[in-house]
């Protein structure tokens, strides 16, 4: 793996089931590793009694001051704080670019395979994927890449995610950066819709690729961690948050079918710029009405009377008159009715 990248795997109270440092060993990663804690953590000596010299530490509270949180709980048992202090972090340990991962991560799967069809196959080469996803992270001038979720490709082959290899403008869970491009996560809980809803709108590109996945525990399954703060103010508060930020374009529905719960939902047409770059315009093919021979260039505008054209200019005046073409155009500013009908008398004159 590349000497510039490090992994950076996010946990709090969770010294003995940090699960995606083993995953990542068993899936060919061999870059460098860190475990990042606060503070705060209770269990930060079993941590380094465990990882050594992998451990980096950052101040919780210093870090609160850096953002906006979105509210005034004083509540600091979430990851955003964590995902703040990277960038600091990634300096510090001499890389530009890091992915963020949570501590709970089962494997790193393969969504196709060499003949593009859907499925899911285990990973054994995770250096040449993450190789991969720096250079889409550079080509692309995103500000975040990240891995899908199994989550997304719930319905199988069937569903709308499986049916082709393709990119969403959203990025969740598992965030690739560079520290040349760094940016803010925002609002308590909820961050990373916060972020790529409220940052889309302003023009910043987040991705998620869908070729390749990961596969976590169970939401609130694993003690430690967010669990405790999920299970006090479960979706409803968190939804909020990105309704909060994003009021235009994020709402709050009912999601499930059995076990329902409320959960934001984003209308992407009000969230996400449209706007396409000059250099994909196509040149319209005029015809010419004699010769029928293409030119990029617009047939010629007949001549117009002059009642028809639109002011060009005036002096100080407030009348101007020019000679365009063989015949004169009149053009007035604002100094009223009685001057513009001087000039349409000086305009008669000439005929």
């Amino acid at each position: 793996m590349r000497d510039d990248f490090c992994a950076f795997i996010l946990t709090h109270g969770r010294a003995d089931r940090v699960i995606t440092y083993d995953t990542l060993k068993r899936c060919g990663y061999t870059g460098k590793i860190y475990i990042v804690i606060d503070n705060e953590d209770k269990q930060a000596d079993q941590y380094r009694a465990k990882y050594g010299d992998k451990v980096l530490m950052f101040d919780k509270a210093a870090i609160a001051k850096t953002f906006d949180e979105g509210d005034n709980f004083n509540d600091r048992r979430a990851i955003i704080y964590a995902r703040n202090a990277c960038w600091d972090l990634a300096r510090h340990a001499g890389c530009r670019y890091f992915i963020q991962l949570d501590d709970d991560y089962t494997k790193f799967i393969y969504k196709f395979n060499d003949e593009m069809m859907p499925g899911e196959w285990g990973c054994k080469n995770l250096d040449n994927i993450l190789e991969s996803f720096i250079r889409f992270l550079d080509s692309s001038k995103a500000s975040s890449v990240a891995l899908s979720q199994n989550g997304d490709h719930l319905g199988g082959a069937k569903s709308t995610n499986f049916k082709a290899v393709k990119t969403k403008r959203k990025a969740m869970n598992s965030f690739i950066c560079d520290v040349e491009r760094p940016f803010k996560f925002f609002g308590r809980i909820n961050e990373d819709v916060n972020t790529y809803t409220a940052g889309g709108r302003r023009g910043l590109l987040f991705f998620t690729v869908f070729g390749f996945s990961l596969n976590q525990k169970q939401t609130q399954s694993n003690a430690g961690g967010m669990t405790d703060l999920y299970l006090d103010s479960g979706t409803y508060i968190k939804s909020f948050y990105s309704v909060m930020y994003c009021p235009s374009s994020v709402h709050v529905g009912v999601m499930g079918q059995t076990n329902k719960r409320l959960h934001h939902r984003i209308n992407w047409n009000a969230t996400a710029p449209k706007i396409i770059s000059d250099v994909h315009r196509k040149l319209l093919k005029y015809t010419d009405a004699h010769s029928h021979n293409p030119t990029n260039q617009p047939p010629p505008r007949p001549a117009a009377d002059f009642r028809e054209q639109k002011p060009l200019s005036c002096d100080l005046s407030g009348t101007a008159i020019r000679q365009d073409a063989a015949c004169y155009r009149v053009a007035h500013s604002s100094a009223g009715r009685r001057d513009r009908r001087k000039a349409r008398g000086v305009f008669l004159a000439k005929l």
